[in-house]
């Protein structure tokens, strides 16, 4: 397959790399779109892991009302005020409220669950009939599990994203690392639904 001027410049808006580097990554997929966006977000999505220890000091913050019945807030940070001002950042943080508002996370993610939390709900679970008739050495690994499984509903970045669900949240913000070449996080945020306080 030929390489396009027109597919060097989609692969370019779409990840955010050099015409250069969109130019080098089409001709080793011999022209395959699909497969070259495919490998640098493979790559991207890397690099992402490794950025994700870097400080976030930028940021906005967002806000939310869906029919004057709940409101969200929430602090989206990201490294430099550059990032920050741009509009596609601004979407991002927006339908990250939105998801909040829709799914009702308690915790931003499974770092932030205190640990009284964890423990009391390990606990409820190491106590259960059920999992006394499994063999000893695979309680743990089956614990974990029921852990995950129950705390993600709860954590923003386990849950399913409302407007695509073959992704997380996680997954969306990992994008959004590779995509800005920056650390993101959501640090904190808060729903108000009208007549429940908790």
């Amino acid at each position: 397959m030929a390489v396009t001027i027109d597919d060097i410049k989609k692969l370019k808006e779409l990840t955010g790399i050099g015409l250069t580097d969109a130019k080098k990554a089409l001709v080793e997929a011999e022209g395959n779109f699909e497969k070259a966006l495919g490998e640098l977000r493979k790559k991207g999505l890397t690099k992402a892991e490794k950025k994700g220890d870097r400080e976030t000091r930028e940021g906005l913050i967002e806000s939310y009302v869906h029919s004057g019945r709940i409101g969200v807030v929430a602090e989206i940070n990201c490294e430099t005020d550059f990032v920050a001002r741009l509009p596609e950042f601004k979407e991002f943080a927006h339908q990250i409220t939105m998801q909040i508002a829709a799914m009702s996370p308690r915790y931003s993610t499974m770092e932030d669950i205190p640990a009284e939390v964890y423990q009391a709900k390990k606990s409820e679970l190491l106590a259960s009939e059920d999992l006394q008739k499994k063999p000893e050495n695979m309680r743990e690994q089956i614990i974990e599990g029921q852990l995950k499984k129950y705390f993600a509903e709860q954590v923003l970045s386990e849950q399913p994203f409302v407007l695509d669900d073959t992704k997380t949240v996680g997954q969306l913000i990992k994008e959004q690392i590779a995509l800005r070449g920056e650390n993101v996080r959501v640090s904190q945020f808060k729903r108000i639904e009208l007549g429940v306080t908790e």
